[in-house]
């Protein structure tokens, strides 16, 4: 389990540009909230919002592809990681210091969270859903890896991404109830 900055850098990105419901999956909006700007006149001579939403999802889909290694860190001024992309580079350019801020901070605040989870023991509930799991099989648990990105979402929810990657609410831990309610069938599908 931990978070991902540059998808913290790809949410902001896309929140900031009103792709709603952009990528797949398609999460839900980072939170707090990032208000949305208008990109028309910006994108508009390298195909628009529809161009923008399709460079997005590319550059999504590499980012998940590449999970849990997934350290492509925008390097400004060119983003020569969005090569290919003008509409998104252009989009990028206009908010990368907001949103280097932005991530850094969410991901401060994740550090302090994770600290105290495992302080209070509150990430125990994973090994116990293993256990639980073996229990009911009668046999030890085959070896799998399961990759945990916790982002600030607004919906308080994961996403699961074949094989062995969930992409989760970093609030969703607190409810133990509702996180079992999505870890739990990976679990028992992996174990």
């Amino acid at each position: 389990m931990d978070t991902c900055a540059p998808m913290l850098m790809a949410l902001y990105l896309r929140d900031v540009a009103g792709l709603v419901g952009a990528g797949t999956p398609a999460l839900s909006n980072v939170a707090p909230s990032i208000r949305a700007a208008d990109h028309s006149m910006l994108i508009h001579g390298v195909g628009g919002t529809d161009a923008l939403r399709d460079q997005w999802e590319v550059w999504w889909g590499r980012l998940l592809h590449n999970l849990p290694d997934a350290q492509e860190n925008l390097t400004p001024p060119e983003f020569p990681e969005l090569a290919g992309m003008p509409a998104l580079q252009r989009v990028a350019h206009a908010h990368y210091g907001a949103a280097l801020s932005w991530s850094r901070e969410q991901t401060q605040l994740y550090s302090i969270m994770a600290a105290e989870r495992e302080t209070l023991g509150g990430h125990k509930i994973l090994a116990d859903l293993v256990q639980n799991r073996e229990m009911e099989l009668g046999r030890s648990a085959r070896d799998f890896t399961l990759t945990i990105v916790e982002i600030p979402l607004a919906e308080q929810r994961a996403w699961f991404i074949e094989p062995d990657q969930l992409i989760m609410s970093s609030h969703l831990l607190a409810d133990q109830e509702v996180f079992r309610s999505f870890v739990q069938p990976v679990v028992e599908l992996l174990v």
